[in-house]
């Protein structure tokens, strides 16, 4: 691996002082790093290449570095796409959003665009995964299983953002995604509903997000591993034609702290 590469792939954020909980927060969706290795096509715009983004989650919570274009770290290691990537092995086949074009090496950009004018070759896009994809998730592993061991329990809140358009006008400001009730405890995913819904927030269920590869892997709860996947509405902090922070920023972050806060709180009794 290089070292330049591993330097900038991930980055962890202590937790405040105080005491340890069980919970582990995520953000594989918001980095903003392109490596040079990348070769996206010629004329790519910025804004196409990071219209996959979380657009500014790391802001607003943690860091996360390394752009969900060259590598999306939310999905499967061996979910590559047969139309990007050549001599891809027959076994497994697929899933649909690989085929798609939003596979663990993503062929399209958030908004359609296609990121390359060429194909990627299988050990090029294996080199990725291994740079990138694998290190944060022994990372993430690690967290998950010091957690377990402190606690007996170690909860992923995985954070993401949704464009305003997925879900509409009317839709909702947050989704949670608890694999419809198997990643996680039904207590958790109330009391975030409930959180969230005292800020005068809409929250979904599942719909149209129910949780990604880290949720999967994660959501285990009769081993003591949960994991929930949690979608914040850009409409709420994020000026998407602008591409910078809108007027709810300050207050989009004061509830989000106040969320995590209460949470903590949670998990210290």
């Amino acid at each position: 691996m290089s070292s330049s590469l591993t330097e900038t792939s991930f980055s962890l954020t202590p937790a405040a002082s105080g005491r340890a909980t069980a919970l582990v927060f995520a953000s594989p969706h918001s980095g903003g790093v392109y490596p040079d290795d990348m070769g996206a096509a010629p004329g790519l715009s910025e804004a196409s290449l990071r219209s996959a983004e979380d657009a500014a989650v790391d802001r607003l919570l943690i860091a996360g570095r390394i752009g969900r274009a060259y590598v999306d770290l939310n999905r499967a290691p061996d979910e590559l796409d047969p139309a990007l990537i050549q001599d891809v092995p027959a076994a497994p086949p697929p899933g649909l959003k690989t085929l798609a074009g939003y596979g663990v090496a993503p062929r399209l950009a958030g908004d359609g665009t296609p990121l390359y004018d060429r194909y990627l070759g299988l050990e090029e896009a294996r080199s990725r995964i291994a740079r990138v994809h694998a290190p944060y998730h022994d990372c993430l592993a690690a967290l998950m299983q010091a957690a377990h061991r402190r606690h007996g329990r170690a909860v992923l809140i995985d954070w993401h953002s949704m464009p305003s358009r997925a879900t509409g006008i009317n839709g909702p400001d947050v989704v949670l995604g608890d694999r419809h009730g198997t990643s996680c405890a039904t207590a958790l995913s109330r009391r975030l509903r409930v959180l969230f819904e005292g800020l005068g927030w809409r929250v979904a269920l599942n719909r149209p997000y129910a949780g990604g590869y880290a949720t999967q892997l994660w959501g285990r709860p009769d081993e003591g591993f949960e994991a929930i996947q949690i979608e914040l509405n850009r409409r709420l902090y994020w000026d998407e034609a602008r591409g910078a922070p809108s007027a709810g920023w300050g207050r989009c972050q004061a509830g989000l702290n106040r969320v995590i806060a209460a949470l903590g709180r949670d998990f210290l009794v």
